[in-house]
């Protein structure tokens, strides 16, 4: 497999961190006012992957991305519309909620590419690997065989670092299932940052990202959450006739289905979410 990856060479100071855009505008201009106001500029911010996805403005999103000038890695839905595949590439069971879906906002996004976004599309990389913090951080979509494959917090710990050792790191920064989680064995650490394009089924309509820094020497993480404009991502996505049912998630913060979840994240459906490195914004 050829991998394409971006080095980035040691970062210094905050490294701000999220993933799961999903075309929806109002969140992505809401994180840029956050970075803004924290002073993170462009060449510390990474994203995941997954830019356009299931919301009302996938151009305006690609646009803003490009404009803003952060780090970004493909996801599994730029790599399809890349390749001209006729799905979001999420492997989802013929038939499903979810497949049905996918089949409603993927030739929505197809039909707003712009050239100068397909043309931005093709600058993305595979991967990204950076120095922080005395770790080697790796980033990638889903995991290292598959840009598709769901990594959740309920995963055996022996899972995650089987694939940060695929990769040698100590960190890997994933994107992919939605969820804002962290795991460690005190050494190397598999994060995801959650995404803010979509409420991470608590029942709130919050979105996550991540802030990595460095504590007396030491790398730490904190997971970030904020609110936004949801209402008007809501509406501009029944206006654009877009899946009503993910239309509600953006106001509800409970998903559609629990299609693709293990029953662990099944059982946290409607539970709010909550740190002990938390910061609300």
């Amino acid at each position: 497999m050829n991998t394409d990856i971006k080095h980035l060479g040691e970062l210094k100071g905050k490294v701000l961190v999220f993933g799961g855009v999903y075309s929806n505008l109002q969140a992505l201009e809401e994180l840029q006012f956050i970075a803004n106001k924290l002073n993170v500029s462009a060449q510390n911010i990474i994203c995941t992957g997954d830019v356009v996805g299931y919301c009302a403005s996938p151009s305006q999103c690609l646009d803003l991305i490009e404009n803003w000038g952060v780090h970004v890695i493909k996801g599994n839905v730029e790599e399809n519309l890349i390749n001209g595949t006729d799905d979001c590439g999420c492997n989802f069971e013929e038939g499903s909620r979810c497949d049905i879906f996918s089949k409603q906002w993927f030739p929505f996004a197809v039909t707003k590419m712009t050239e100068k976004n397909m043309q931005y599309l093709q600058t993305l990389p595979d991967r990204i690997e950076f120095e922080f913090a005395g770790k080697k951080v790796h980033v990638l979509h889903g995991a290292h065989d598959n840009i598709s494959e769901f990594v959740y917090a309920s995963e055996p710990w022996a899972t995650k670092l089987q694939e940060i050792n695929k990769v040698n790191a100590d960190v890997v920064l994933a994107g992919h299932c939605g969820f804002p989680f962290g795991a460690s064995d005190g050494e190397k650490f598999w994060l995801n940052s959650g995404v803010i394009g979509m409420p991470a089924n608590d029942g709130t309509p919050r979105v996550w990202f991540m802030i990595l820094d460095e504590a007396e020497g030491k790398f730490t993480y904190s997971h970030c959450n904020f609110q936004y404009d949801s209402f008007e991502a809501n509406q501009q996505m029944l206006e654009n006739d877009l899946p009503y049912s993910y239309a509600e998630t953006l106001l509800s913060g409970i998903w559609d289905n629990h299609e693709i979840l293990p029953e662990a994240e099944i059982a946290q459906e409607g539970v709010a979410l909550s740190f002990e490195n938390q910061i609300d914004f």
